[in-house]
């Protein structure tokens, strides 16, 4: 079977035979992996009533530790956003019951974010139902394959990220 990126490929071959594609056989279908991949992901989130920027932060907090809090610079540094878009976020958990914010005991100018009961019992369900579908998601690879695969990624990023 051809996928989309194959025929993409017959078509450069055809037009264009003296460039190599290769890397774009590579970063095509990794493009493609990763749209399919954040709709199936953002599907469980959405059956707990989350958004994925929203369950980014629970599960932040949730793997923070007792007390599960952190400062909302520190959430957003982990998240990977901006300010701006934590404080959208806080703004949204802080309505539905999930988090909640208060002055900071150590510098009365900082804010701390923490979970409450609901907020840990929540992201304890959809964490759960999180890593059944990621299994579900690589579950036709072998054991050997996932490793393999996980070396090759984390390589790529250790020279993509700073």
């Amino acid at each position: 079977m051809t996928d989309h990126v194959a025929r993409v490929q017959q078509e450069w071959e055809r037009e264009r035979p003296d460039l190599d594609i290769g890397p774009m056989l590579v970063i095509a279908r990794m493009h493609r992996i990763a749209n399919a991949l954040t709709t199936e992901l953002v599907r469980v989130y959405r059956e707990h009533g989350l958004s994925e920027g929203e369950f980014d932060v629970l599960a932040a907090l949730r793997r923070a530790g007792e007390p599960y809090e952190r400062a909302p610079g520190e959430l957003a540094q982990v998240t990977m956003v901006t300010t701006g878009a934590m404080t959208k976020r806080l703004d949204r958990l802080v309505r539905a019951g999930l988090v909640t914010r208060r002055v900071s005991e150590v510098d009365g100018r900082g804010r701390v974010v923490a979970l409450t009961a609901k907020g840990v019992e929540l992201i304890d369900r959809a964490y759960e139902a999180h890593l059944a579908n990621e299994s579900r998601l690589i579950g036709h690879f072998s054991h050997k394959e996932r490793q393999a695969l996980e070396t090759l990624l984390r390589r790529w990023a250790e020279h993509l990220e700073p």
